[in-house]
């Protein structure tokens, strides 16, 4: 006689669920609440939509309250059938018509495939928390960046290039945008699942509990500034194997000058005269780039 839970999933896969008709049902509501609407649930449930980000969802340790198919979503469930008929887990599986999903969706032409995912709370700690093989902790702040966009290159970006955790906090009178909104989900590709992410973070709490773990702090500077005492220094000139959080600021006024002095050093990008500054998401690339390049020599001539 088969286990209950092999049972379920043989369930599972020999028969669809009925389809979900009326715009009422509840799971309808919070899918519309975290795609359309751009909130959480009550219970800090987030929306993914498309093939690839329900994949990554589905992928990461966060905990998955359901996935929902369309009827011409119904041709992603073999591509995700791995991953959803996983014998530790059992989501809900659920579908709806394609007109009642386009209702939902916060994408223009979706592609038929949501899931609501719970993001994991990280701490100060996590972010210190380093894997083998990796020299030292390596952080993005962002600082008022107020474009969900430029959130989740961001985040996309500096997971790429080694990151291992990241910080949202706002910056005087402009807020830092969710991480975990439709629009940043979409940019960072996933990321911002799989990387630790403080969010909300007090910024001048933030910058003693750095200074206090020994971690360097380094304001990425958008225009010259009249603070001498603080060194300006080229992405080459600092060293991104030791402990280090990179401060991103807002698009267009990035970080208050009271942020800058308190950080340890400040970091702009030489460029060609005539080029006043890369925008936030560009800079961050430049930057995490050498951070990369840096801390894989490190990790090569260790090797050897």
């Amino acid at each position: 006689m088969p286990t209950p839970s092999k049972a379920a999933r043989a369930e599972r896969t020999s028969a669809s669920p009925a389809a979900i008709t009326s715009r009422d049902n509840r799971w309808l509501k919070e899918f519309r609440l975290v795609l359309r609407g751009g909130l959480p649930t009550e219970s800090g449930f987030v929306g993914v939509e498309g093939v690839r980000l329900v994949e990554e969802a589905l992928r990461s340790a966060c905990p998955i309250a359901a996935v929902l198919f369309s009827e011409t979503g119904e041709r992603h469930r073999e591509r995700l059938a791995p991953l959803i008929d996983r014998p530790e887990i059992a989501i809900p599986i659920l579908r709806t018509t394609d007109r009642l999903f386009e209702g939902i969706a916060d994408t223009e032409h979706p592609q038929g495939v949501a899931a609501l995912v719970k993001p994991r709370v990280a701490s100060f700690d996590d972010l210190l928390r380093v894997s083998e093989g990796v020299c030292s902790p390596l952080l993005v702040v962002l600082a008022g960046v107020q474009d969900p966009g430029n959130v989740g290159t961001i985040l996309r970006t500096a997971s790429a290039f080694g990151a291992t955790g990241a910080v949202t906090a706002a910056s005087g009178q402009s807020g830092t945008a969710s991480p975990f909104s439709p629009k940043a989900l979409r940019a960072s590709a996933g990321a911002a699942l799989h990387l630790p992410i403080l969010a909300g973070m007090s910024l001048p709490i933030l910058l003693t509990q750095l200074g206090v773990a020994n971690v360097r702090t380094l304001a990425s500077c958008v225009h010259e500034s009249a603070d001498a005492d603080k060194p300006l220094l080229a992405p080459w000139e600092v060293d991104w194997c030791e402990p280090v959080a990179l401060l991103v600021g807002n698009e267009g006024a990035g970080l208050p000058e009271e942020v800058e002095r308190s950080a340890d050093a400040r970091i702009r990008i030489p460029m060609s005269s005539g080029v006043e500054s890369l925008n936030a998401a560009a800079a961050a690339t430049v930057l995490f780039y050498e951070a990369a390049r840096q801390r894989s020599r490190q990790r090569k001539d260790g090797a050897l």
